[in-house]
């Protein structure tokens, strides 16, 4: 199964981390594109002076890592496309392009489940797909959970519980099942 990460699953770095977990463990196939690389690089603009240099190591790390996932642009595609908001039009021509079977996003609304029918895509939530994966594999997905809250904790200096973690990071259905 080949899936779409939109920028806003692969910004924050614990949801990135859980879900490229589950992909190691071949759950999925990864895809991005260029722009939507980009977009988390000038998003992470916000953390301060070093957040866009960390970001950009970070994705020279993905692209090492995923040298298959990135979907090539090509313009015409998105020419044809419509959605609530036309910035999002990338994203569907690059899991057209790229054959995803799904976009994974937490912007709902701008990603119609019935537009994204259309074009023989689903779309999935972080929380709701980890879930899943988490129903299937959970010693795979405990796995992986484990070595998130040590990088957290390593990187931050504190001790985070897993429930707490995993809520923070917008992912409280996976947060209460592995944090129980």
């Amino acid at each position: 199964m080949k899936l779409l990460l939109d920028t806003c699953v692969l910004y924050p770095t614990v949801m990135r981390e859980m879900l490229l977990g589950a992909a190691r463990l071949g759950h999925f196939t990864p895809l991005w594109s260029e722009r939507i690389l980009g977009e988390w690089a000038r998003a992470a603009v916000k953390l301060g002076s070093d957040g866009q240099a960390q970001a950009q190591a970070e994705i020279a790390l993905l692209r090492a890592a995923w040298p298959m996932s990135e979907v090539p642009a090509k313009p015409g595609i998105a020419a044809r496309l419509w959605l609530p908001d036309k910035n999002d039009i990338h994203v569907l021509a690059a899991a057209i392009t790229g054959h995803a079977d799904a976009i994974v996003t937490m912007n709902i609304k701008d990603f119609p489940r019935h537009l994204l029918a259309e074009e023989g895509l689903e779309r999935h939530s972080p929380d709701e797909l980890l879930h899943g994966i988490w129903l299937k594999d959970r010693a795979g997905l405990e796995e992986v959970a484990g070595h998130v809250l040590a990088e957290a904790n390593r990187l931050s200096g504190k001790t985070w519980e897993m429930r707490a973690l995993l809520k923070k990071a917008r992912l409280p259905r996976i947060a209460k099942a592995l944090g129980s």
